[in-house]
């Protein structure tokens, strides 16, 4: 069991820079602090440069900042357990992948280039000392249509991003969760081929 969770350094088989070391997802996060304006710009900002099909940045994002009508909406929106711990977090970003574009071309990678937008996004928090959780449970059809989402905007993922909380805070079974040591398959179940 995990005693120390400010530190949760992934045990890697190769050296990594410190920011994926010590990205995990938790749970827990402080209710009351927030995320400053200059913040969440730096890390849209880094999501903004992420790589994308022939340049074309298919992301789109929803920020709704805790205590917002945004925050309540997308709060509502989400399912199980994500409902328990979320309202903590200080932002939670709705990632939405254009799936055409203005002609109605299909933007077959979008989903793809979002992830990548959101992998940078989370990587400049964990820089920036905020600890970020992304979430697949939601009622996605409900986000889009209470932001008036248009049928080429697709609700993907939702990320919870704030500062560490106590996981004391938590329910149980989530707070059993937030203290198991972190695990990963090895390499060699990953790679298929490596000549």
């Amino acid at each position: 069991m995990v005693t120390d969770l400010s530190s949760r350094r992934a045990d890697t088989t190769a050296p990594l820079i410190t920011q994926l070391v010590e990205r995990w997802s938790p749970r827990a996060y402080d209710p009351a602090a927030e995320v400053s304006t200059e913040v969440l710009r730096t890390l849209l900002e880094a999501a903004r440069w992420a790589p994308s099909a022939s340049n074309s940045q298919p992301w789109r994002f929803i920020v709704a900042r805790r205590g917002t009508a945004a925050f309540t909406t997308v709060h509502d929106a989400l399912r199980g357990h994500n409902q328990t711990w979320a309202d903590s977090a200080a932002v939670l970003i709705v990632n939405i992948a254009e799936s055409a574009d203005a002609e109605g071309r299909p933007r077959p990678w979008a989903r793809y280039d979002l992830g990548q937008a959101v992998a940078h996004l989370t990587v400049q928090a964990q820089h920036e000392g905020l600890h970020t959780h992304q979430m697949g449970g939601f009622d996605a059809a409900k986000i889009a249509a209470a932001f008036e989402l248009p049928e080429t905007l697709e609700v993907v993922s939702i990320i919870a991003i704030g500062v560490l909380g106590n996981a004391d805070s938590l329910p149980e079974a989530l707070r059993e969760r937030e203290v198991a040591p972190r695990r990963r398959k090895p390499l060699d179940e990953l790679v298929i081929a490596a000549e």
